[in-house]
């Protein structure tokens, strides 16, 4: 790596807010606030709204739109077309 254009790279805490959990990874990312860990180092945090803990995608609670009734409505509304 050429020196001095690269930012610091190190521990970070990483809050979800929406789950309440929380992970230490390594990253660029800094913050003025810090949290003491659970080996009792104390590490800068970075709040986030979603996480794998809380995103719809990962927790098993997404939803499927239902394109069919989508297909329905719209040539309900608007007509079906005529194939050529």
């Amino acid at each position: 790596m050429k020196p001095g254009i690269h930012p610091p790279y190190g521990p970070v805490v990483f809050r979800d807010k929406a789950a309440g959990s929380a992970f230490l990874t390594r990253s660029t990312m800094t913050s003025d606030k810090t949290v003491e860990w659970e080996d009792g180092n104390t590490y800068p945090v970075v709040d986030v709204e979603i996480s794998n803990v809380s995103h719809p995608f990962y927790t098993g609670t997404a939803r499927v739109l239902d394109t069919a009734g989508r297909v329905e409505r719209f040539e309900r509304r608007y007509g079906r077309r005529e194939a050529n």
